[in-house]
C-alpha cells in the first residue's frame, strides 16, 4: 500500500499518543506533527511493517522513534528495538532524540552502540538491562558473535537511512542481522532513495509494508538563494575563495564527490589563509570529533565534506552550501542545501558547473521542481568594492565610537600646514587600500598582503598539532636554522594540520629559502607565503 504525504497540518494531540509523550514532545518545542510523522506513527502503532522515503531534516527520527518507544513495555529489560544506522554520527544523534521523547517514560533504557567506543562499557550496561539499542551494523554484529546482545526478544527492528549503509557495503551484516531476529516482528525501513537493492530487501524481510512516500516539492527549503556558476575545473578554488569573501561568509559547507577531492581542497583553502578543515570516511573518529567540534565553536570557517561524512551534521548557522562538485544523484542536492537556511534563516547555496554537468543541473532542477540561476561569475573588481564597503562601513562606526581627540589633534596639526580634510582622509585611504585600491602598498612589493602585521610576511607551514608541532619547535627551528632572533619573529599560531609565523619583511626571503630544506621534528616541510582572504 502506498501513501503520498500531503502538507495538512495536524497536532501530535491528534495522533492518540500517551501522556508522557506529549509531555515530551511538547518540552522539545514541536508544535505540530510533520508530514512524515503524520504518515508513519498510526502504521507503526498498529504493529504494521512501513518504508517511508524521507530526507534528514524531515522529523523521520521522532516518525519511527515515537511508535517505538510507545511500544515499549518498561517492566521487561530485554532487547524490544533495534535500530541501525550508517554512521556513528547518526546513531549518536537518533539516541539523543530517543532520550528527549523519552524523558517521562520511566525504566526504559536506551544505548548507542558504535565502533569508536570502548567495548567493555557497552558491555556492561548492555549486562544490566537495555530495551532499545541504536547502533552501526559492524558493532551490531560484533555484540552478537560476543553472545552479549541477544535477538530473540527484538519485537521492532528499524533500519534508518537504508540506502547509505548498502553504499557503504553493509548489505551482508544487515542481512545477518535480519535473519537472527524472530520473523514474528516488526520490520521499519527508512530511505532517502529507493534504488532496486532497497526494494529487494523489502520484498524479503517486510511483511505487505505500508510505502510513505515524501513528494519531491517538500524537499526544497523555500529559503535559500540557488545559484549555480559555469566554470573550469582549474579555476574551482580561486572562485570558491573569492565567492566567500564577496559574501563575507563566517560558516561555510563545501561538499566534494570524493575524499581526495576533500584533502585537496582542503589545502588549497589553507594555503590561502582560510580556516578550513575536512571530514570524510578515512578519519578516525577521534579526529571527526574534533573537527565538528571546532565547526560547531566557528574556529573552522570552512567545513569540507563528502556527502556519507556529512551526515549528522546539525549546525544552525551555515551561512551557505557549496556544490563544488555536482552531486551523482538528484536527491543529494536537496540534502545538501538544506544544511542551510536551517531555523528560519536565509541561506545560499552555490554549485560549480563544469561543461555537460549542466545536463545534471536540469535534472535537478526538474526533479526537485527548483529554480537554480546561473549567474556570471563575480570579477574581483566585485569583490573589492564589497571590500571597500566594508571598510567605509568600519570607518562610519569608528566615526560613531567617538573616542578621537587625539587623533583630530594629528589631523589640525597637518589642516594648520594647508591640507585640507578631505585630503587627509583620502591619503589616508589611499595608505590603507593601495594604489589601486587591493592592498597595503608596504607589502604589495614581493610577497603581496599576507594579512600580517605592518613591516612583517606571513608565512604559512603544513605541519601542525596532529604532527605534535609546538609554538616552541616553529621558533626554534626558524631562530636556529636562520639564525635570526627570536626576538623578532613574530606571533605563531598553530592549527592542527598547519602554523602561520610571522617574520619581518627584510629576513622573510631568507627564512623561506633555508627553511625549504629543513625538517622539524622529523618531517619535510611546505613553506610559503600565507594569501590573505
Amino acid at each position: 500500500m502506498k501513501k503520498e504525504l500531503n502538507t495538512e497540518k495536524l497536532r501530535f494531540e491528534d495522533l492518540h499518543l500517551s501522556r508522557e509523550m506529549q509531555k515530551a514532545i511538547t518540552d522539545m518545542g514541536f508544535e505540530e506533527a510533520t508530514p512524515i510523522q503524520l504518515q508513519s506513527i498510526p502504521p507503526i502503532l498498529e504493529g504494521k511493517d512501513v518504508i517511508g522515503q524521507a530526507q534528514t531534516g524531515t522529523g523521520k527520527t521522532a516518525a519511527f522513534g515515537i511508535p517505538a518507544l510507545e511500544m515499549i513495555d518498561p517492566e521487561n529489560r530485554k532487547l524490544q528495538v533495534v535500530i541501525l544506522c550508517p554512521t556513528r554520527e547518526l546513531a549518536i544523534q537518533v539516541a539523543e532524540e530517543l532520550k528527549k521523547l523519552s524523558k517521562y517514560k520511566k525504566g526504559i533504557e536506551i544505548l548507542p552502540i558504535y565502533g569508536g567506543q570502548p567495548i567493555d562499557r557497552q558491555i556492561r550496561v548492555l549486562r544490566k538491562g537495555v530495551q532499545i539499542i541504536i547502533g552501526t551494523p559492524g558493532r551490531v554484529m560484533d555484540h552478537m558473535n560476543r553472545n552479549t546482545l541477544k535477538m530473540n526478544s527484538v519485537k521492532i527492528i528499524i533500519l534508518d537511512e537504508a540506502d547509505e549503509m548498502l553504499d557503504m557495503g553493509f548489505r551482508e551484516d544487515i542481512e545477518f542481522i535480519l535473519k537472527k531476529i524472530p520473523e514474528q516482528r516488526q520490520t521499519i525501513l527508512f530511505s532517502a532513495t529507493m534504488p532496486q537493492a532497497i526494494l529487494n530487501l523489502t520484498k524479503k524481510y517486510q511483511n505487505n509494508p505500508e510505502f510513505i512516500k515524501m513528494v519531491h516539492k517538500e524537499l526544497t527549503v523555500p529559503s535559500i538563494e540557488q545559484i549555480y556558476y559555469e566554470v573550469k575545473e582549474r579555476t574551482k578554488p580561486d572562485i570558491l575563495s573569492r565567492l566567500i569573501d564577496l559574501y563575507n561568509l563566517k560558516l561555510s559547507l563545501v561538499f566534494c564527490n570524493t575524499k581526495k577531492r576533500v584533502d585537496e581542497l582542503v589545502g588549497h583553502l589553507q594555503a590561502r589563509g582560510y580556516s578550513a578543515d575536512g571530514l570524510h570516511g578515512d578519519m578516525n573518529q577521534t579526529q571527526r570529533d574534533r573537527v565538528m567540534s571546532k565547526f560547531r565553536k566557528g574556529t573552522i570557517e570552512i567545513l569540507v565534506a563528502t556527502d556519507v561524512a556529512a551526515r549528522g551534521i546539525d549546525v544552525d548557522d551555515i551561512e551557505a552550501v557549496f556544490n563544488y562538485d555536482v552531486p551523482h544523484d538528484e536527491e543529494y542536492y536537496i540534502h545538501r542545501i538544506g544544511r542551510t537556511g536551517r531555523a528560519g534563516r536565509t541561506g545560499r547555496a552555490f554549485t560549480f558547473v563544469v561543461g555537460r554537468e549542466i545536463y545534471q543541473i536540469r535534472d535537478i532542477q526538474r526533479y526537485a521542481k527548483t529554480k537554480i540561476t546561473l549567474q556570471k561569475i563575480p570579477s574581483l573588481s566585485d569583490v573589492e568594492e564589497i571590500k571597500t564597503n566594508l571598510l567605509l562601513e568600519k570607518i562610519k562606526e569608528s566615526i560613531d565610537e567617538g573616542h578621537m581627540g587625539k587623533y583630530i589633534n594629528w589631523v589640525e596639526r597637518l589642516i594648520e600646514e594647508e591640507y585640507t580634510s578631505l585630503d587627509i582622509a583620502a591619503s589616508l585611504l589611499k595608505m590603507v587600500m593601495g594604489e589601486d585600491g587591493k592592498a597595503s602598498p608596504v607589502q604589495e612589493e614581493e610577497f603581496g598582503d599576507t594579512g600580517a602585521a605592518p613591516g612583517m610576511v606571513r608565512l604559512f607551514i603544513n605541519i601542525g598539532k596532529n604532527q605534535k608541532i609546538s609554538k616552541g619547535d616553529i621558533l626554534g627551528a626558524i631562530a636556529g636554522e636562520t639564525g635570526l632572533s627570536g626576538k623578532l619573529i613574530g606571533s605563531i599560531d598553530v592549527f592542527d594540520k598547519y602554523t602561520f609565523v610571522e617574520v619581518p619583511k627584510e629576513h622573510a626571503r631568507n627564512v623561506q629559502d633555508v627553511m625549504k630544506s629543513v625538517r622539524i621534528k622529523g618531517k619535510n616541510i611546505n613553506i610559503e607565503p600565507a594569501i590573505k582572504k
